[in-house]
Parts: structure tokens; sequence; C-alpha cells
């Protein structure tokens, strides 16, 4: 959606990762099928805009001759056009283990720098004259597989990747940034993180000038990820922009919080799933933060900690859910002065992102995944656009 917020123009949309598929064509039928749904149920009848989601897999199908060109023809004709491309998970990401893995290949590999400017390149081609485009992708590396080279080698690809984006945008008018996103235990998952690289360790590391990388590199920031470890999202997008950190879109997110009581830790059990990581923490009524890798070694400390514990998961649940017996949701922590923040500096890109619909507990998926979708993007709107 196109809405005028604060005197200009904000994309508001979800992201496509939501409805499986690693294929392009698997891709082209969620937007063929499901993105008329959400539409038709949310009553918006003007431009719409998409949060695409592609694997290596669905870019290079994507990328045949002839292809590319059908797809923006098709998005003219629907009313569709194409802002921001979610391109952190390299390979599948529904209906098996990924866990972990969804951080491989890591800003270490030439395989993530060749895979990020292939997506960017088809970014260009589809995005409208005068829109930023926008590309969220993996913080680094996760923090458990990092060498002494690893900061370093890091740099030097984002720096390949940055140089690359000022070529494209010479090349065709249009702009891309890329956009790391903070995640629990990942090399960066704090916005302290993220203003220590943009303002240290890039220019320590990376010969690049600094209007290059403040035009092509930023910062996705995700609402759930800086909940769940007990960074308040208001304080982290203050961080971010105190700092001069480019934040070039922000992924609308809420994660579930559950007391340490019996009651709640068995809420919070129905959460486990084999299929993704959820990154937890605990803390204690006297500020005591412990982290856990997992949401099963997190249930199993919490037993001996006192019932007044507060549990927070990374798990994406759905922003037009508030609490659900025991459940909290920390949808809450995005305050007027949240917005107000991010009205004042200009972020024109707000996507609500909950991949993880179809693992949620039955209770909390009730309604269809368009009609889910639309309720969260119409909440979305009345935050982005109060009383109007």
């Amino acid at each position: 959606m196109k809405l005028a917020c604060n005197g200009h123009a904000v994309h508001a949309t979800y992201c496509l990762n939501i409805h499986p598929g690693e294929s392009w064509e698997e891709n082209l039928a969620a937007i063929r099928e499901q993105v008329p749904q959400v539409r038709a149920c949310l009553g918006h009848e003007g431009e719409f805009g998409l949060g695409m989601r592609l694997s290596a897999q669905a870019a290079s199908e994507l990328a045949i001759p002839g292809r590319l060109r059908e797809f923006a023809s098709f998005l003219a004709d629907q009313g569709l056009y194409v802002f921001t491309v979610n391109a952190f998970p390299y390979g599948t990401f529904h209906g098996t283990r990924i866990k972990e893995d969804v951080y491989a290949p890591d800003w270490t590999s030439v395989e993530r720098v060749g895979y990020t400017l292939h997506v960017a390149r088809i970014l260009a081609t589809l995005l409208p004259e005068g829109v930023t485009g926008t590309i969220s992708t993996v913080p680094g590396t996760y923090r458990s597989w990092t060498r002494p080279e690893t900061q370093g080698d890091i740099v030097h690809n984002l720096s390949r990747a940055v140089a690359e984006l000022a070529t494209l945008e010479a090349e065709t008018g249009r702009r891309i940034q890329l956009a790391l996103e903070p995640e629990p235990d990942c090399l960066w998952d704090t916005a302290t993180d993220c203003a220590r690289l943009f303002n240290q360790d890039i220019p320590r590391l990376a010969e690049i000038p600094e209007s290059r990388v403040q035009r092509h590199l930023g910062i996705c920031l995700d609402t759930c990820h800086q909940a769940v470890i007990f960074d308040s999202p208001t304080a982290s997008l203050r961080c971010l922009l105190d700092a001069g950190v480019p934040v070039a879109k922000i992924q609308v997110s809420a994660a579930p919080i559950f007391p340490c009581s019996k009651l709640g830790l068995a809420q919070a059990a129905s959460f486990v799933d084999e299929c993704y990581l959820h990154q937890t923490a605990i803390r204690q009524q006297d500020g005591t933060v412990q982290r856990f890798p997992d949401l099963p070694q997190a249930l199993a400390a919490a037993q001996a900690l006192p019932p007044e514990s507060e549990l927070r998961t990374h798990f994406h649940i759905p922003l037009c859910v508030d609490r659900w017996e025991t459940m909290r949701s920390t949808r809450n922590q995005l305050d007027g002065e949240f917005w107000q923040l991010a009205r004042q500096a200009g972020i024109d890109q707000f996507e609500a992102e909950t991949y993880t619909f179809n693992v949620l507990p039955p209770a909390l998926r009730e309604q269809s995944v368009a009609e889910n979708v639309a309720a969260e993007l119409r909440w979305l709107r009345e935050a982005l656009t109060p009383g109007e």
C-alpha cells in the first residue's frame, strides 16, 4: 500500500515469505493467487507494493530471458509493484529443518555476494522510478561461527556489494540499499552493534567512501528481534538514528511473552517446532537476562526460575494478536514514540513479517492466511496513519 504519512509517501506491505515456495513458479503462484485475496480482504483498491522473497533458486529462474519482462508486465497490469526483497534465506525456508542453516551461506562467502547482487539486478529491473529498493540480508553471520578473520572478511564482501550497487545505480538509475537485519545471536544483533559497525568497523576495515556506504548500505530493523532480547524497539531505533546509521526499512513484527509459571511454560512449549530457530531470552525480576540458542533449552532452564520471570522467544506472531491465555505480545512496545521517530526520520518502508504462520499453535491461525495478513496490514496502516 502507498500511504500518505507526515507529508510523504510510505510503502507498507507484507513479506511474501509467509507463502511456502522455493521455485519461481511457486513464488509467482502465490502472487497470482494469494495477493489478490489479501487485497480483497483489506479492501485496498490502489497500487499494492510487494515484499518479495527470492531464494537463490527462484532468483536464477526469474532471470531467464523474457521471464523477468513478462513478470514486469504482469505487475503493471495488476496494479502491483516491487520495492523490497527478502534475500535473507538463500535456500529452503519452509517444511524442513532450517534452524541455524538460515544464515548459510553467510557474508564470509562469495556465494552470498553473488546471490545478493543477482537479486539486486532483478530488483533494479522491477523497481518503479523514484523509489529506493531495499534488500534485507543476514547480519554478517551466526555468532558461533565466527573466527578471528570473520569480521574483516565480511566487511570486505559487504564493500564489494556496495561498490556493485553503486555501479548498478549509475547504469540503471535505480538506487538499491542492502539492509542488514540484526537478529539474536548473530554477529550484529543489537543497535549498538550496528552503530559500531558503521562508525568504527567499516571505516577501519573498508576502503570505500562513507557517502557510498550511506547510500547503499543500511539496516532493516526487525521489531520482533529487538524485543526478544529485551531491547526496546524505540530505543533501538533512536540509537541507530542518533549514530547516523541509515535505517532502510522496518520489519514490523511481534514476539510472544510468557510468564515462567507452570501454565505459562506449558503454553510456551506449544511454540516448539523443528523447522525454525527460536532464540529465547528470560528476564528475572532483578533485571538479569539469560539468553538461549533455542526454545527447548530455555524451557528446561525456566523450570527452576521464579514464576514471575518473563520469557520471550523469536517466533513471529501475528500483529493482530494482542494476547492468548497467559501469552502477551511485544507489539505493545511499538508505541507512539516509535512511530513518531520513524516518521521524523523519513523512513518510508514498512513490512509486516509473519513467516511462522504455518507453524503457529492452531488457536492462533484460525483465520486463512489472507485474512490474517489483511488484519495485520490494517493494524499497520492504523499505526502509520492514526486517526485517518
